[in-house]
């Protein structure tokens, strides 16, 4: 015990690495293809009378992705991502800031996030409880699911608040410790913007997604921001992401998730 703890105040020493880790782990991850293809619209073809939100159906699914990365200090990092996803099982990611060199390889399951520094040898093997205690962000892997592809942030329950404002529907949720404040899109059933924040106020998440494509019938975001605020042992630390889908497949054929430190 005495040791995992003595990890942990590791963990909050190294700032560097965390902000870099932040930065990678809560873009989304995404990725860049060597050619990018043509996104379509999406278009549902009507509107949503009643409260059917959409959730994003398959069953392994590849991604690219351009990401542009804004830190507090004014630093930007152009970068790509590569994503491959078993829905509710695993999340696996590849980041290269430039030049096509593999910065970071993460693994994410419904125990742990896991990241290999390829750079800075600064690997992460975090429970989603140990990174609660770190950066005051409360996470889970339907959560990055649901951020990621634009699903309402947790299930649809009837203590949830929910009105209907023009051609939106706006959702309130608060559930362990996190508010979540939806805007939902009545042609598509789809979360067009996103307000989360701890109630303690250590952490918080906007998301926005202006855009989205024609993905097997299904709308995915071609386009998001994210803006994330997040504490550290020094102060509170604040990230400007741009995300812009260049390629997003689903298929039933089983993907690899190779991963080890």
């Amino acid at each position: 015990m005495k040791n995992r703890i003595n990890w942990i105040r590791k963990y909050q020493m190294e700032n560097t690495m965390n902000r870099f880790f932040i930065s990678a782990l809560l873009i989304g991850l995404l990725a860049l293809g060597s050619c990018a293809k043509k996104t379509i619209p999406f278009d549902s073809g009507g509107t949503m009378q009643e409260f059917t939100p959409v959730d994003a159906e398959y069953e392994f699914l590849s991604a690219k992705a351009r990401i542009v990365i804004e830190e507090e200090s004014g630093k930007i990092t152009r970068g790509t991502l590569n994503l491959r996803a078993q829905k509710d099982s695993v999340l696996w990611f590849t980041m290269s800031p430039g030049m096509g060199m593999e910065a970071i390889r993460g693994l994410f399951t419904s125990e742990k996030i896991q990241i290999r520094d390829r750079v800075g040898q600064d690997n992460v093997n975090l429970t989603y409880s140990e990174f609660e205690q770190l950066f005051g962000l409360k996470l889970s892997l339907s959560l990055f699911q649901n951020v990621v592809w634009a699903n309402i942030p947790q299930p649809f329950a009837y203590e949830d608040r929910l009105l209907r404002v023009g051609k939106k529907f706006e959702l309130t949720q608060v559930k362990d410790g996190v508010r979540y404040f939806s805007k939902i899109e009545t042609s598509h059933g789809k979360v067009s913007e996103l307000t989360s924040n701890s109630l303690d106020d250590r952490g918080s998440v906007l998301a926005n997604f202006p855009k989205f494509q024609n993905v097997a019938d299904q709308p995915f975001p071609s386009e998001a921001l994210y803006k994330i605020a997040y504490q550290l042992p020094e102060g509170g630390q604040n990230i400007i992401i741009h995300v812009e889908w260049t390629s997003i497949e689903l298929t039933s054929t089983p993907l690899s998730f190779p991963f080890r430190f």
